[in-house]
């Protein structure tokens, strides 16, 4: 089976799509699976869905897919078009970036200039905040290190319980319904 045609690779889409609006309106998987899948005879509004899951079965007049495939369709198809849809974005993400860096560094041309020609403190402190922000856009800040520390700044002290210990601590908080019994 070769690589599906523009109209095919739209029609394809466009089933992704409606899984997603299905599974945003709270559907579950099969009536997902149901409602696009191509065989009228188990599709929900009893049509022909085009692309729908299990064409090319629905074309050789072979048995439809089953209910556990149809969830198995449904499931694969939501998880790609997310995945299409989060590259999508990331890739967005990383031109709106780039925009925000040029405008960044439109700003700091004049604000610097105004803070060696004139010695503003104003455009020094404005040239600094700039500089600061383009930094954590690029990524170019260290992360902060961070530890935890226990009483008086000494070490925090980790164990691992054995499970009669972990018992013990239960029977000691109670069971959660409040009677005693776990």
């Amino acid at each position: 089976m070769g690589r599906p045609n523009r109209a095919t690779r739209a029609a394809i889409t466009q089933r992704r799509a409606d899984a997603i609006d299905l599974k945003l309106a709270g559907v579950d998987w099969l009536t997902i699976g149901r409602k696009l899948a191509a065989d009228p005879a188990i599709n929900s509004d009893g049509i022909a869905y085009p692309q729908g899951y299990g064409i090319d079965k629905y074309r050789r007049g072979l048995e439809p897919p089953n209910d556990k495939r149809l969830i198995e369709l449904a499931c694969k198809d939501v998880s790609k078009a997310l995945n299409e849809r989060t590259t999508a974005l990331e890739e967005n993400t990383d031109e709106l970036r780039q925009l925000m860096v040029e405008r960044l560094e439109r700003l700091f041309f004049g604000v610097y200039r105004a803070a060696i020609r004139n010695g503003d403190y104003q455009a020094v402190d404005r040239a600094v905040r700039i500089i600061e922000r383009s930094s954590r856009l690029l990524g170019l800040d260290r992360p902060v290190r961070t530890e935890l520390s226990g009483p008086d700044g000494t070490a925090v002290k980790v164990e691992a319980a054995g499970l009669e210990e972990l018992e013990h601590l239960i029977n000691l908080a109670g069971s959660p319904r409040g009677d005693g019994e776990a």
